[in-house]
């Protein structure tokens, strides 16, 4: 029988790698819905590979404008739905057996909700919906009794690392970073970096706001919050190590000195494959990494003074409460700004520093205080960049 998938972000690095994968595999897959953004010329072209019954797109505008695109033969068939109400039909309709949450940002943190409290199992990538509101979450999918499965490369290793150790074995959780495109770069440097050169990321093909998430290691810092919930794990237990060659997805260590790595080449495929079919693996084909080439695997301490975001994040996890969801609306903004050429590299995180210091957060807030808090910080961080703006002139 075949696992029907809704894949939320169809058009994203993810979706797009989800998609290469159920077309290996037809005979164990279909797709139900396909949930895009505003790329409606890829999502187009998936509807009309995958047939799904619903597609999803950002407003009415967009739908339009999909519906236009495809042939009266699948447009008679097909649902297109767009906005909130959307993704959420996405995310809950009737014959889903699991919904892939691909979507970047914090658009995906009720989607993702909504598909838990319908009872479908989720495989994971959309990391802000455990950086926002990951007690929320992981309470509701034990409450349900559902599978949340990661599909972030590092997320993935540390799942498949702890599979078959005790718990209470665990001494830390080592999180793998390649150092982005800028590892090497002086920090005086930093003040020049364009949008061109943070997008040339040295080994991962990702889509443009994670790229840069990677250049500022902000990425790595969401994971960290991530996986202080995913895995139930206190941020103590977390430690970042920069690994420029990204074989090694990320390790866990035990008590008695044992640390179990996870390896394999910068590729999503396996990461996304494991969670679409776990405990099985598929055969995809895709090749191992060529040690003799590579000659040397390396590990650092990653550098706060240069990436600054990093240690925001943990400052965030620490306090925990509406404080990450802080964190990443003002990168999301801050990001956001950046490639649009409204504000410096270096800016990225003092915007975020400057929103933290000034919220006043909620130690156990509620859905609507999570939400409450992302709106509040995406007002202030565009205010804050717009009034940089014009002192900067």
């Amino acid at each position: 029988m075949k696992k029907a998938l809704s894949i939320l972000g169809s058009t994203g690095s993810i979706g797009t790698s989800t998609l290469k994968i159920v077309s290996q595999f037809e005979d164990r897959f279909s797709v139900k819905a396909l949930a895009g953004h505003t790329n409606i010329d890829k999502l187009a072209k998936q509807i009309e590979q995958f047939k799904p019954e619903i597609a999803v797109v950002k407003d009415r505008k967009y739908a339009e404008n999909l519906k236009k695109k495809l042939p009266l033969t699948f447009t008679s068939a097909l649902k297109i739905l767009h906005g909130r109400k959307g993704y959420t039909t996405a995310a809950t309709l009737e014959g889903v057996d699991m919904v892939v949450g691909a979507m970047v940002g914090a658009a995906g943190l009720l989607p993702i909700l909504a598909a838990i409290e319908s009872g479908k199992e989720v495989a994971l990538a959309n990391k802000e919906t455990l950086v926002m509101a990951g007690e929320l979450v992981m309470s509701k999918v034990k409450a349900k009794g559902v599978k949340l499965l990661p599909i972030d490369s590092e997320h993935s290793a540390i799942f498949q690392c702890l599979n078959g150790n005790r718990r209470q074995d665990l001494e830390r959780i080592l999180l793998t970073a390649s150092g982005g495109p800028f590892r090497m770069l002086p920090k005086k440097a930093f003040e020049k970096v364009t949008p061109k050169d943070a997008l040339n990321h040295p080994n991962w093909n990702m889509g443009n706001k994670i790229t840069i998430d990677s250049a500022t290691l902000m990425n790595k810092g969401l994971e960290v919050i991530e996986a202080r919930w995913l895995f139930d794990v206190p941020h103590e237990k977390i430690k970042v190590v920069v690994h420029p060659q990204s074989i090694v997805h990320s390790m866990v260590a035990y008590k008695d000195g044992s640390i179990m790595a996870q390896m394999g080449i910068p590729d999503m495929k396996g990461a996304i494959s494991y969670a679409l079919t776990y405990p099985e693996r598929l055969t995809l084909g895709q090749p191992f990494p060529d040690f003799n080439a590579i000659a040397a695997l390396t590990f650092e301490a990653p550098d706060v003074s240069r990436f600054p975001c990093l240690q925001l994040a943990f400052e965030a996890c620490a306090l925990g409460g509406t404080m990450p969801s802080v964190l990443n609306a003002a990168n999301e903004v801050a990001v956001e700004a950046f490639l649009a050429d409204l504000i410096p590299f270096t800016v990225i995180s003092q915007v975020i520093h400057d929103i933290m210091e000034s919220h006043n957060y909620i130690k156990t807030p509620d859905l609507n205080d999570i939400l409450a808090a992302d709106q509040w910080t995406r007002g202030q961080a565009k205010l804050w960049i717009s009034e940089f703006g014009v002192s900067s002139l």
